[in-house]
């Protein structure tokens, strides 16, 4: 019996959903591709397994009803929900235990679900214990696990309560098809989309951009890029005038990474000229295609 399914990821903005796919995924993955859809990248990691492949997907922070929903960010949701066998409900356990509920109550949910509480680690026993049992008393999850994402707590029973949950079925992917893609290349595809957001014609036909660094320190991340342009004219484009170019795309990269690593970035970008980079092996290689 071959088991094969769609697992997609909801919570909250600061629930822990791209750490939790990380720990889950961590050095078995198979996949990480950015789907570019109008407002997000949805990402996907799969896992292949004797007797089993999951689809994961990440889908943006549910908005908070009590505000006005952001439609396009709530439609991703809504359409997460759609082809999802299990969903995976996860919250900071440390964060209001009804508004989360409510907040899951309003997805309507129609597949089993798994509803995790991230971050133990910043509760004592007794305190989760009692979080532990309104959890259960919720009714609507099929189970409650415990786990803290950034430590790698209890990811393994998390992994079998969806294995147990998810339907009988061939694998969606070949096992070969599937390339390693690391959080430095999805930086990079997204200092790239705004690169085709922000200029017109040919500029981002002609542009690659390189992650030279990527250095977690204590309290922020820091990036360093390299856009390279096949010619000087471009290259004065994209900086603009008086680098103003520059610095509004820097700006927008910048928010979107730190979405998805969820940490603070400082992120550094330098636009270099290279003639003929995209007819030189050499080249080519050094910038991964």
């Amino acid at each position: 019996m071959h088991k094969a399914g769609f697992v997609n990821i909801f919570g909250k903005p600061n629930a822990g959903k791209s750490t939790l796919l990380n720990a889950i995924i961590g050095e078995k993955l198979a996949i990480i591709s950015p789907k570019v859809q109008t407002t997000r990248h949805r990402i996907t990691g799969v896992i292949t397994e004797p007797g089993y492949q999951i689809v994961f997907s990440d889908t943006p922070g549910i908005i908070d009803p009590k505000y006005k929903l952001h439609e396009k960010m709530m439609g991703a949701v809504k359409s997460a929900l759609e082809d999802a066998d299990v969903a995976l409900l996860i919250m900071d356990a440390k964060d209001s235990l009804e508004e989360n509920l409510e907040l899951f109550d309003s997805l309507r949910l129609k597949v089993p679900a798994i509803l995790i509480l991230n971050k133990m680690d910043n509760l004592s026993k007794a305190d989760m214990d009692t979080l532990l049992e309104k959890a259960r008393a919720w009714g609507k999850a099929k189970v409650v696990v415990p786990i803290s994402a950034r430590q790698q707590k209890n990811i393994k029973e998390l992994m079998q309560e969806i294995v147990a949950l998810i339907p009988e079925g061939n694998a969606f992917y070949p096992d070969d098809t599937l390339t390693d893609k690391s959080t430095r290349f999805l930086v990079a595809e997204m200092i790239r989309e705004k690169i085709f957001q922000l200029f017109e014609e040919e500029i981002p036909y002609h542009t690659t951009v390189i992650v030279t660094q990527f250095q977690e320190k204590e309290t922020l991340t820091k990036i360093t890029a390299e856009i390279i342009v096949t010619r000087d004219t471009q290259k004065g484009i994209i900086l603009g005038e008086k680098g103003k170019s520059i610095r509004e795309l820097g700006t927008l990269a910048r928010q979107d990474i730190e979405k998805f690593i969820e940490r603070k970035v400082f992120l550094e970008l330098f636009v270099k000229v290279r003639g003929k980079w995209r007819d030189n092996d050499l080249y080519l290689k050094e910038y991964g295609y």
